[in-house]
């Protein structure tokens, strides 16, 4: 008899289960170095020249990122804390996302290349096919 005397219910909730069902985790806070900062800040002022330049409004490019125009404000500002894709929205709303888009690309990973052909073999070698096996 479930709910008289004598019984009790108790309830153990994990922490998995808690946090899917709120529906979100909390990420660890970042702490981005000085030249990241730097290179957000320059970012931003490029984009912030770009639009101006462009002679459109805060609310107009803000409107074509769909993001607010607060937002849009901490984006030239530089704010480490704005998501990447935010960032792009806007480059996309002043016409330069293709740049980002190339930012990786493996024919400016300078680095990226020279380890490679540091493990390119000194020689090149022709395979001789195997013969045949009878058995």
């Amino acid at each position: 008899m479930l709910g008289g005397r004598g019984y009790s219910v108790t309830f153990v909730i994990h922490k998995t289960k808690l946090e899917t069902y709120e529906g979100h985790t909390m990420s660890t806070p970042h702490h981005p170095t000085a030249a990241v900062r730097r290179a957000l800040r320059k970012l931003g002022a490029d984009m912030r020249d770009a639009r101006k330049r462009r002679r459109l409004p805060m609310s107009v490019i803000a409107d074509r990122a769909f993001t607010s125009r607060a937002t849009l404000q901490r984006i030239e500002a530089g704010d480490p804390g704005v998501g990447l894709g935010i960032y792009a929205a806007a480059l996309n709303a002043l016409g330069l996302l293709d740049d980002l888009a190339n930012v990786a690309d493996v024919s400016r990973d300078t680095v990226g290349m020279s380890l490679a052909a540091a493990e390119l073999p000194e020689r090149a070698r022709s395979r001789r096919p195997r013969k045949a096996s009878n058995g």
